[in-house]
């Protein structure tokens, strides 16, 4: 470019020393001169345009640089301010949760302290307990395991329909003798409730569930947990207000741990239970129902007692729900309501029908045609144990094992 313009000076000097020797008489060494000069003077005033143009350039450049520095200084200086807020909130939030940790800590201490003198009341009343004679190996097996805290937690997973994920776990107490071999519930449920023993296994049992939801909270898996709580418990006038002590202390749970009872005690409870029961919803914990026997269900009533879940075996809920005469929930429909409405008709009631006991393939089909929203069973999961590890970690403080295992 540069070349060209070269030329082109030169050809207007040219052209200018041409004219004036053709027309204004000029000599040609002169009109020579003239041209080379203004030659000359178009290549200097070139050059300072062109010099010019750069020193433009070369300031807009450092204004340029001067903001991009400012803007660099600017973004440096928020991310430090951002950098002391987040190290300022952390060292906060550590405070609390240290303090927090600290403050629960010394609660379930006393708690603690509590559940074992009244574990210790009830083994030496169950020890003077009338039972029958065929009870008594039973009960030594009961009393023995609770002692040398042979108390096992089994879980057995609770998965949302279709997708068949992990909603929640239903937590089972299982006894182990000294051999390892499990006392089931049918050979010591009657036994420890005879012995008035039923609080101290449920204690052990929410002990657990607790400390398990806590594990699931940390790693952020929205996890719940089933907890058989039996409504002996509910109304003992010795466990019970121990029992809604640690709720009350763990109400933050209220969300993820959720009681359940038998469908057959719910529909005949006492008023204390009754009691008991609004107490616990007061502190935002729900309640389900399980083993319901038919969908005749009174859904403005669970609605107002706290429950959210209803439990009915697989194929006693298909069988009805297939059935256009079959029993249906009572509502605020007008008409008769059909199976495939049943699930929909309850969540407006904010109860959730969970179908268990489900041990087939077959009845899984079954049950998504009618928009069923959760199932439980063999074919999704048997109940197990937790591990080993986690067992140790949910298992009740060494101090308070040391006193159950002084009894015997």
């Amino acid at each position: 470019m540069i070349g060209i313009l070269f030329f082109f000076y030169v050809a207007i000097g040219a052209a200018l020393g041409f004219g004036l020797h053709s027309y204004a008489g000029f000599s040609i060494p002169v009109s020579t001169a003239l041209g080379a000069v203004t030659t000359a003077i178009l290549g200097q005033f070139h050059l300072l345009v062109a010099h010019v143009t750069k020193i433009g350039d070369a300031d807009d450049r450092i204004q340029q640089l001067e903001k991009t520095q400012s803007a660099a200084r600017e973004r440096l200086e928020m991310i430090e301010a951002r950098t002391e807020s987040v190290e300022s909130t952390l060292k906060h939030e550590l405070t609390e949760r240290r303090d927090a940790l600290v403050t629960e800590m010394r609660q379930l201490e006393g708690l603690i302290d509590r559940l074992s003198r009244n574990f210790e009341n009830r083994l030496s009343e169950s020890s003077s307990a009338d039972v029958r004679p065929q009870e008594d190996a039973v009960l030594r097996s009961v009393k023995d395991a609770l002692q040398d805290g042979r108390v096992d937690l089994h879980l057995q997973p609770i998965v949302s329909l279709p997708q068949r994920r992990v909603a929640f776990y239903e937590g089972f107490t299982r006894l182990r003798r000294p051999d390892g071999s499990l006392i089931l519930p049918a050979e010591f449920l009657d036994a420890a409730r005879r012995a008035s023993l039923m609080g101290v296994i449920d204690n052990m049992l929410l002990f657990r569930c607790v400390q398990i939801v806590r594990r699931l909270s940390e790693r952020d898996r929205r996890v719940g947990v089933f907890c058989n709580i039996s409504t002996h418990s509910l109304t003992d006038q010795h466990f019970f207000p121990q029992f809604l002590d640690f709720m009350r202390d763990n109400r933050d749970l209220s969300g993820a741990l959720i009681f359940e009872i038998p469908a057959d005690r719910f529909e005949n409870r006492s008023r204390e239970l009754r009691a008991s029961m609004e107490k616990l919803t007061a502190l935002g914990f729900r309640f389900s129902i399980d083993h319901a026997s038919d969908l005749a269900i009174d859904l403005p009533r669970l609605q107002d007692a706290g429950v959210r879940f209803v439990k009915m075996k697989g194929d006693d809920l298909i069988d009805q729900l297939r059935n256009p005469s079959g029993p249906r929930p009572v509502s605020n429909v007008q008409r008769r309501i059909q199976g495939e409405e049943v699930s929909a008709v309850c969540s407006r009631f904010g109860v959730t029908l969970v179908a268990e006991k489900i041990e087939e393939e077959v009845s899984v089909v079954e049950i998504l045609e009618y928009q069923i929203p959760y199932g439980q069973g063999h074919v999704f999961g048997a109940p197990k144990p937790i591990k080993s590890s986690l067992m140790e970690e949910t298992a009740p403080p060494a101090d308070f094992m040391a006193k159950l295992s002084a009894f015997g």
